[in-house]
């Protein structure tokens, strides 16, 4: 009985840990929403600046205000000497709104916003924002997805855990892990890539995608592992390397030198 509670323990334990690492993925990288309030004549204003958008519809940006605040986006496409673009925004609901024109798939635009109240400017961020553009994924790709990579560090945490008090299940839970890690990392990873960028796989040795590589280096690892513990289960250390090797990737932000399209060739590139 003791046992069995003490790991209830320790799987409450990965779930809250595997909780942190995903909020922590959630709110890093690239992809994530500039969040942030401005003061206007000591009334505060949220807004929520888009750095990731579909692109079959324009990305509207938002910020809380009422009817005597106006202002405009001005914007370019990214990595061009295209002249900046001005387009005004509209106040609705509650909302000043502006709509940045919808991009191909790895399309990025550069934009800034600025607000106006009383022949004052007031620009929101103090460098340029960057959008990116990405093919819509169906829910039934990208849900399962999300949903077998948080499983695959909820089990290859608990995976360590175990290797490291030298439990007996070990190498069932590193199989878990590493089947996880195939489907969710190897299978749909890929596929969502494909409805969002037009490419199964732009990781080594195709591009320099780190989404897609640091999921290979940490399939790799755990096929290692799973191999070492399956000829002898007391070699916990395989185990506690890969679980150790998955958490830092995972603790690099999402969607890092990702697909990019090249405005002036067409093409779509990685590693930028």
């Amino acid at each position: 009985m003791a046992k069995n509670r003490k790991s209830t323990y320790w799987w409450i334990f990965s779930i809250i840990f595997t909780l942190s690492i995903a909020y922590y993925q959630r709110t890093t990288g690239p992809t994530y929403p500039v969040r942030g309030k401005v003061t206007i004549e000591n009334n505060e204003y949220k807004y929520k600046l888009l750095t990731s958008n579909d692109s079959d519809k324009p990305a509207k940006i938002t910020i809380k205000g009422h009817e005597g605040i106006t202002g405009y986006i001005e914007y370019k496409k990214f990595n061009t000497n295209e002249e900046l673009q001005k387009i005004s925004l509209y106040f609705e609901d509650g909302k000043l709104i502006g709509e940045l024109p919808q991009q191909p798939p790895a399309g990025k635009l550069v934009y800034t916003v600025t607000l106006n109240s009383n022949d004052k400017s007031y620009e929101l961020t103090d460098d340029p924002i960057v959008i990116r553009f990405k093919g819509p994924v169906p829910a039934f790709v990208l849900l399962p997805h999300i949903l077998f990579m948080f499983l695959a560090m909820l089990f290859s945490t608990r995976t360590g855990i175990e290797a490291l008090i030298k439990g007996g299940k070990t190498y069932k839970y590193s199989v878990f892990t590493l089947i996880l890690l195939l489907l969710g990392g190897m299978f749909l990873g890929p596929v969502v890539q494909k409805y969002a960028f037009g490419a199964f796989w732009t990781g080594w040795p195709f591009g320099q995608d780190l989404t897609d590589n640091k999921t290979l280096v940490a399939f790799l690892a755990w096929i290692i592992a799973v191999i070492r513990l399956r000829k002898n289960n007391t070699k916990g250390g395989w185990a506690i390397a890969a679980a150790i090797i998955l958490l830092m990737i995972y603790l690099i932000p999402h969607s890092m030198f990702g697909s990019e399209l090249d405005y002036s060739t067409g093409d779509i590139g990685t590693g930028q």
